[in-house]
């Protein structure tokens, strides 16, 4: 794309790039427990006892709630703590596209959910490195301006990645654009802050003649020979809207009364002495005899006098703030579709229980595994063509996902010994509450059996006719 093209799709994108990186930082404020109600205090939680000049109102406490950190940990948490375990049709090939996507797999889609909930969508790139290895990372999503076809399956044609970088000889910061389509890459760098659309190659790259065997110089183009884009999208939802836009108003309205309720037990310890037919006298000497003798003396000239003391003070309405506090929380959890951890006051709840509990975060879950699972597949693809497995489109990859959740494990085991005798040992060893790898624990039980171990079975015990008065026992011998 020609430079003068390129800076016309920045112009073009700048309002609803603004608009999204607006949504996103908002998101991670919050994230970061710098609601709004601390926007005076710079994001910062604070107890201020002092911080109005009012007679009867002087606290200004500001605190923020972390329920959106809360909520969008506990997805983050029950989806991805464990890795979807990846099966492309040949066990030789999946344990070589395990061994690419690596150890750390689980950690990079706990990032992209965390992501998804801020932005609405997350972005993850991979590439090439020096040494020939397959990579690949998280981008910010405030980073990247996607070009979608406008065709119905609405093909990535193009990204554009924008973001700052240090000049370490200036000392400062300059704006990058990187725009990538399935063939290359190229790199502009804007000439001056002030002007954000005037751009200028930025060479960063070494350019090699490869019949020569020499570099010819630097280029601001680089030849990915990926044969696609290497950006790949995980959108958290169908509109990628952030989580937060759900419950934001719960969470301002429950911070409101919270600290309102703050500042009320600041300020009922305030008390206001009203003295009436009092004025000539020496307040000093007022306060010094109130607090000497625990008491006042008034002249009273008889009857209709109304001299004397009265107080100002707040009553707190505790009831109907606890009644607002309660029902503003169960709301976030309610709409933000996530579990209360205060709901988990008996250590003794049943399976069915404890399942209702999280019904509402395994439908969020559910959601944002769909929408994860063709990103995945078309990493494991990208994948796949790196390591020139044979028909990497065409194949069928199956993903199996594992919840992370407080279970009853007593009466999951005793279901699954139940039901032992009629189920495939896949199936046993998928639902079984001590197994973290299924597929390791099918290699465990053959080499048990190969051992000679006379606990383990054989696929012939495995049949239901053989076990526990199934059909062939009443055969004659």
């Amino acid at each position: 794309m020609e430079i003068k093209a390129v800076q016309e799709l920045i112009l073009g994108t700048a309002k609803e790039r603004a608009s999204f990186t607006a949504d996103y930082e908002k998101s991670l404020r919050y994230y970061k427990t710098q609601n709004d109600i601390t926007n005076k205090n710079s994001g910062k939680s604070e107890m201020n006892k002092d911080g109005k000049d009012k007679p009867l109102r002087h606290a200004d406490n500001r605190v923020s709630s972390n329920f959106h950190q809360l909520l969008v940990n506990q997805e983050a948490g029950y989806v991805a703590t464990v890795a979807p375990q990846i099966d492309v049709g040949s066990q030789a090939d999946s344990d070589k596209v395990s061994a690419v996507l690596g150890d750390n797999f689980n950690l990079t889609l706990n990032q992209l959910v965390i992501d998804a909930a801020n932005a609405g969508i997350a972005w993850l790139h991979y590439w090439i490195d020096e040494d020939g290895n397959f990579r690949y990372g998280v981008i910010e999503p405030s980073q990247i301006t996607p070009i979608w076809s406008t065709e119905l399956n609405r093909k990535l044609l193009a990204v554009l990645r924008s973001y700052r970088q240090l000049d370490p000889d200036t000392g400062k910061y300059f704006n990058i654009h990187e725009y990538w389509t399935d063939k290359e890459c190229q790199i502009y760098r804007e000439v001056d802050n002030a002007n954000p659309f005037k751009l200028e190659p930025y060479n960063c790259f070494t350019s090699y003649d490869m019949t020569a065997g020499y570099e010819t110089g630097q280029s601001n183009v680089y030849k990915h020979g990926l044969g696609r884009v290497p950006f790949i999208a995980f959108p958290k939802n169908k509109y990628q809207q952030p989580d937060l836009l759900k419950y934001k108003g719960l969470i301002d309205a429950y911070d409101d009364i919270y600290n309102g309720f703050l500042n009320d037990l600041d300020d009922v310890q305030q008390v206001i002495l009203v003295l009436t037919n009092f004025g000539k006298a020496d307040l000093d000497q007022f306060m010094a005899d109130l607090r000497k003798h625990s008491a006042i003396k008034f002249e009273n000239d008889g009857l209709g006098d109304k001299s004397g003391v009265d107080k100002l003070t707040i009553d707190i309405p505790t009831e109907a703030r606890d009644d607002a506090l309660k029902i503003t929380r169960e709301d976030i959890f309610l709409y933000g579709q996530g579990v209360d951890p205060s709901k988990f006051e008996s250590t003794n709840a049943s399976g069915v229980a404890i399942k209702m509990l999280y019904s509402h975060l395994e439908m969020k879950a559910a959601n944002t595994e769909t929408h994860f699972r063709d990103a995945i597949n078309e990493l494991v693809r990208a994948i796949m063509n790196y390591l020139n497995l044979s028909n990497p489109e065409g194949r069928k990859i199956t993903q199996t996902w594992t919840r992370t959740q407080v279970e009853d494990d007593l009466t999951q085991a005793q279901t699954i010994a139940q039901l032992a005798n009629y189920t495939s040992k896949e199936a046993i060893a998928k639902n079984n509450p001590l197994v973290d790898d299924w597929q390791q624990e099918l290699k465990d039980q053959k080499q048990d059996i190969a051992a000679g171990d006379p606990y383990a079975s054989d696929d012939e015990h495995d049949k239901p006719g053989k076990l526990n008065g199934g059909p062939d026992d009443d055969k004659e011998d």
